[in-house]
């Protein structure tokens, strides 16, 4: 059978690990094979944004965002984000992330996560730049910031999605985009997010691989490491879930993602 042609965008990347360090031309090259012709590499730290500007620049299908992980959040300071604003000046930034509030491993006090969280918010509107989003276990606290401090019609996405309806609804009212990983095509761990895309109109929905974490379904039994070709698995199972024709939903999330990140080809 004659694989289908599809031209995708991997929103959420992080290339710049070390899992990479060897072979980041073959996983380039792999990503052209499946029909991803762009990736967003989404820094974490200082250090891992630096590493993910200079990926952007080498390679012209690559892009870049600059942040501090909530994770991160502890390491954060005033130099730090004059650092990262100095960075995201670069050709190949094009968003600011992935920052936000992780509830789940306390890396870095709730205190300081909220700090830095609310600091960036304000670099980003100064800077013009999308914002990505991270979320895990902040029971509504990440919301309640927003509807505070992100200047609505500003652009931004939920990455990795994993509340519920109720704030799926919220981030949507926030103009947000949704951000869908290859958990959707898991079984059992995807099952709550597989109902909740019936709500996710198809102009809010985003693709991404998380790589190297989060490996969809078809590629978990024989590889250990995700990376950008599989987003295509994510936007099949989209597809198959949302009854869409598959090369018809790439071409609306490819517009989403180029609109979010003001990226033009």
């Amino acid at each position: 059978m004659q694989k289908i042609k599809l031209k995708l965008f991997d929103s959420h990347c992080h290339l710049d690990d070390r899992a990479y360090d060897n072979d980041i031309d073959d996983v380039v090259h792999r990503m052209h094979a499946a029909g991803v012709a762009s990736a967003m590499i989404v820094g974490t730290t200082l250090q891992r944004s630096i590493k993910a500007v200079s990926l952007a620049e080498s390679f012209s299908e690559l892009y870049a965002s600059v942040g501090i992980h909530p994770h991160a959040a502890k390491s954060c300071s005033e130099e730090t984000l004059e650092d990262l604003r100095n960075l995201a000046q670069k050709f190949r930034v094009h968003a600011w992330g992935e920052i936000g509030l992780d509830f789940n491993r306390m890396f870095s006090t709730k205190k300081d996560q909220e700090k830095w969280l609310v600091r960036q918010l304000d670099v980003a509107d100064e800077m013009d730049l999308p914002v990505i989003f991270h979320e895990r276990d902040s029971n509504g606290r990440l919301i309640e910031i927003l509807k505070t401090h992100f200047n609505k019609g500003r652009n931004g996405v939920i990455h990795c999605f994993s509340g519920d309806r109720n704030e799926l609804e919220q981030y949507l009212d926030m103009g947000l985009y949704i951000g869908i990983t290859g958990i959707v095509t898991i079984k059992g761990r995807g099952a709550d997010l597989r109902k909740l895309v019936h709500f996710i109109p198809v102009d809010r929905i985003l693709v991404e691989t998380d790589a190297p974490y989060l490996i969809p379904a078809p590629e978990k039994n024989d590889i250990r490491r995700n990376e950008p070709a599989f987003v295509r698995s994510v936007l099949l199972k989209l597809a198959e879930i949302k009854k869409e024709d598959p090369a018809h939903l790439a071409d609306k999330i490819w517009n989403n993602t180029c609109c979010l990140y003001n990226v033009r080809f």
